[in-house]
């Protein structure tokens, strides 16, 4: 079976904003062709693109990820059988512990007062991903095994190989879309973790980007008139960037990961035809919230390029390894897909990649530089063509 990788190029214009800060709240930036640029961390459009999907897929669809695994297992067990609720947390730490083989303890944080307080409910020592419908096999199994919710009962029935195995396979299997697309590190049983089929560029103006500071003062709604001082000052970093984002998804580990589905009457590729698009979808139309209500910086891409690969994913940020020049006229959009269009074009005519099928949407007259790359079309017929040409060749076996 050939490859099939989905390739996205994004070009996205951010007014003044701070969306992904550092440690001292300045926002992120990065050296790329001996000059500073704006950035914004993969790991910070992965979780705005998983906030996406919770507006594009149902609840059942997506996972948890989370210290507090007990809490929210617990949950799932007394939603679904409420006459073991007194002993749901104890259920849930039992079937936890024999499925993933995971150490849960009892943190201890430090109250307001500064003593060590501790939580009453037990969580694991690193963020644990699970589906929705993983819990919910792993409640089935927390009840079915334990004589009508006693946790001895249970933890003497998952002491047995196949109970245990049993535990395992629950979630090892029917992975939510955001697990199979971004991947899951289990660090006390490798067997569990899944490989991730899309991979998330780290988002870089094609441009020069300085820092600037936002000096503000807040007045306090009680001074009288006689006060005339501030009741609070303070400063924000921001930047603005014309962003090159890119990600690429591996649809063929997206299918393993998923399987082909619930439904029988369904084709086998339909659960990773959905997450390919979904994923699109998000991706495109998600943006970072940091310090959202202070800019505001509600933004959607001009320019989205996708391409289905056969070989190997391309990102083309070499396209702006030379930064694009200020002009007189203003604005970087213009100049960035004139630069785009040469270089894509020069790239794949260079490595016999010209043939590989390609999707264009763009908006305004600035983005028609890129009209002879692919057929121009609506978001929605993207998204409709992509899914049935990935359709196509996860059928097709090619």
């Amino acid at each position: 079976m050939r490859r099939s990788i989905i390739d996205i190029h994004i070009l996205q214009n951010v007014p003044p904003s701070n969306i992904n800060r550092d440690d001292t709240g300045t926002p992120k930036s990065a050296y790329y062709g001996g000059e500073r640029r704006a950035r914004v961390s993969s790991q910070a459009w992965k979780r705005a693109t998983r906030e996406q999907f919770k507006q594009l897929l149902p609840p059942e669809e997506l996972g948890v990820r989370t210290k507090r695994v007990v809490e929210v297992l617990a949950e799932h067990i007394v939603k679904r059988d409420a006459t073991v609720a007194d002993n749901a947390v104890k259920l849930a730490e039992e079937v936890l512990t024999a499925a993933t083989g995971s150490t849960l303890e009892t943190p201890k944080r430090k109250t307001k007062e500064g003593d060590q307080g501790s939580d009453t409910l037990p969580e694991s020592k690193y963020l644990m991903f699970l589906s929705r419908r993983q819990l919910d096999a792993l409640a089935d199994i927390a009840i079915g095994s334990s004589g009508g919710g006693d946790p001895a009962t249970l933890k003497a029935e998952l002491k047995d190989k196949k109970n245990k195995a049993q535990a395992r396979a629950a979630v090892d299997s029917r992975h939510s879309v955001d697990i199979a697309l971004f991947g899951r590190m289990v660090a006390d049983a490798a067997g569990l973790n899944v490989e991730a089929a899309a991979q998330v560029a780290h988002a870089l103006s094609v441009h020069r980007s300085e820092v600037e500071s936002d000096y503000y003062t807040a007045v306090d709604d009680q001074s009288g008139d006689s006060e005339s001082g501030a009741g609070m000052i303070g400063t924000v970093d921001f930047n603005s960037a014309t962003l090159y984002r890119y990600a690429a998804v591996d649809v063929n580990e997206l299918h393993r990961n998923l399987g082909s589905g619930l439904a029988p009457e369904q084709p086998p590729s339909t659960p990773a035809t959905k997450a390919l698009t979904s994923f699109l979808e998000a991706f495109i139309t998600s943006l970072p919230t940091g310090k959202i209500n202070t800019f505001a910086h509600h933004t959607l891409p001009s320019v989205v390029i996708v391409k289905l690969r056969d070989r190997w994913p391309l990102n083309f940020v070499g396209a702006f390894e030379t930064p694009i020049p200020k002009t007189s006229a203003g604005g970087f959009l213009r100049e960035s897909c004139d630069r785009l269009a040469a270089h894509i074009t020069e790239m794949e005519q260079a490595y016999g990649l010209d043939s590989d099928p390609t999707w264009v949407f763009r908006v305004g007259e600035e983005t028609k530089g890129l009209a002879d790359l692919g057929s121009t079309l609506t978001l929605e017929t993207l998204l409709q063509q992509v899914g049935s040409a990935v359709s196509e060749r996860l059928e097709s076996g090619a």
